[in-house]
């Protein structure tokens, strides 16, 4: 690692960027510095426009990478190098506006059966019931559920904030189901390494995969399920699974053993065990 990039590393760190930023913006200058086979501290504002142009005209790369890549370039060139290169020669693009697309009601519950795995069909109804973010659905512990007040903690959230969404009765069903089944100590939804929540790229291609096999042509990711919650739930109102009707979350992942779902050990914890955690005590029924 260079010295250079060392100190782009650390000013980030102190401005206590999040790390997919910092990775954003290094590799932004990276790519930048690559292209014109130099180091960047010796790139002016010439060559910034001749790379923006390359990215708009050559790569026709999306806006929203466009803005990151730029966004990127400022802050190196501002802070790390201490330039005083008008901001204005950095230009950013005017944004646009969008509207997502939404999912029919018919579409998210098609999502949600889809898959086999108990635990992806955990996931996927965790991200549409809180209306979560991947990377707050990823970065779930298991005392972050909290039945007793039925609500779920997000913690550390886009710009670092927490915040608490309603966990809803389908919701808190199909999770002590999921707790049954998977019994996670740490994180709720734990990756293939040890020690290790479940990587945003896994829920991407689980999402993707969903809604191939529900047969939905649209373009799906796991923010399409957050869109949807909103949509369904007005606008931020308490988040409740309102497409899934709860007798059907009760036989299929609680009670029964669904066609489409793996089997759910049934095997009831003994009061006080260890191998009965705060979760499962506070998401038995009454």
């Amino acid at each position: 690692m260079t010295a250079l990039r060392q100190r782009m590393l650390e000013d980030l760190q102190i401005r206590n960027y999040a790390p997919s930023t910092v990775e954003c913006y290094v590799r932004s200058v990276a790519e930048f510095a690559k292209h014109f086979n130099r180091s960047p501290d010796q790139l002016g504002p010439e060559e910034i426009r001749s790379w923006q142009l390359f990215l708009i005209r050559d790569k026709r790369i999306k806006i929203s990478s466009y803005i990151q890549a730029v966004c990127g370039l400022r802050f190196f060139f501002t802070n790390t190098l201490n330039r005083q290169i008008e901001i204005e020669r950095i230009p950013l693009p005017r944004y646009e506006k969008k509207l997502p697309v939404i999912l029919s009601k018919e579409e998210v519950k098609a999502i949600l059966e889809a898959p086999k795995n108990l635990g992806h069909r955990a996931t996927l109804a965790t991200l549409y019931g809180g209306g979560l973010r991947v990377s707050e659905a990823t970065n779930l512990k298991v005392s972050d559920i909290d039945g007793v007040r039925k609500v779920i903690w997000i913690r550390d959230g886009k710009g670092n904030k927490d915040r608490q969404v309603m966990l809803s009765p389908s919701l808190r069903e199909v999770l002590a189901a999921y707790y049954r089944w998977k019994h996670p100590t740490d994180w709720l939804f734990p990756g293939g390494k040890a020690d290790c929540p479940i990587s945003r790229e896994t829920v991407f291609e689980t999402c993707r995969k969903a809604a191939r096999r529900a047969g939905i042509s649209k373009s799906v990711h796991p923010h399409s399920l957050r869109h949807a919650s909103a949509y369904y739930t007005t606008f931020q109102t308490p988040f409740i699974l309102k497409t899934i009707p709860l007798d059907w979350v009760r036989s299929t992942a609680v009670y029964g053993q669904s066609e489409r779902l793996e089997p759910v050990p049934a095997l009831p914890a003994i009061p006080g065990s260890l191998e009965e955690s705060p979760m499962v005590r506070s998401l038995r029924p009454a």
